[in-house]
């Protein structure tokens, strides 16, 4: 595919995400536009599932799991350990001891990406560091852990090993019950912690 179509095809939706970001009337900005730009393009702030899953596995007590979503689809379901913060509330002063902070590896999270990546715009926005999204959201974790498809039997050695490791996350996890669901439904190797300077890649993408 030609570079410039792969370029417009990751800035055009990160464009909608900027422009759906609510006007900030609470703090000032300390990130220029074209700074958290540059950032999105990167897709530094993106984290596997694969990532979360081992954390958990282990018991990481680095991770603090953040999901944005509304209350009532944080009751149904919400990932292990995760506290509620919706999308709404995220500049509420009670949230900033969570979210602007350089100890934990805080990880946003919704049924897709979008509402996950606006928090993670308004907080890097702000200046907040150590906050990144869990890329695909609830959807892609529950097709990559809570459910793994078996690869071809010509699939290279890699992919067995992926496989492998995500079915037993799956089955530590309790696998199977997650169902994929749209982002605007109704109600119903992990990245270094440290104060930002220029941030690495985190696999990944928008």
């Amino acid at each position: 595919m030609n570079m410039r179509i792969k370029l417009a095809m990751a800035i055009i939706p990160l464009g909608i995400i900027i422009a759906a970001v609510p006007e900030n009337t609470m703090r000032p900005y300390k990130l220029t536009a074209n700074q958290l730009l540059e950032e999105v393009k990167e897709g530094s702030q993106f984290v596997l599932p694969d990532q979360v899953a081992e954390m958990l596995i282990q018991k990481d007590p680095s991770l603090r799991l953040i999901d944005v979503r509304d209350k009532d689809s944080y009751d149904k379901y919400h990932l292990p350990g995760a506290i509620h913060i919706s999308l709404a509330d995220i500049l509420s002063p009670q949230n900033e001891v969570y979210l602007n902070q350089d100890v934990t590896m805080n990880v946003f999270y919704s049924n897709g990406s979008t509402k996950a990546n606006e928090a993670w715009m308004i907080t890097r926005q702000l200046g907040y560091i150590n906050n990144y999204v869990m890329q695909g959201g609830l959807n892609y974790y529950a097709e990559t852990i809570m459910n793994p498809q078996k690869p071809n039997a010509t699939s290279p050695d890699d992919e067995f090993a992926r496989y492998d490791f995500r079915k037993g996350a799956s089955a530590a996890l309790g696998g199977g019950t997650l169902n994929t669901i749209s982002e605007d439904a109704p109600k119903a190797p992990k990245p270094p912690i440290k104060k930002r300077t220029k941030k690495k890649r985190v696999a990944g993408g928008c």
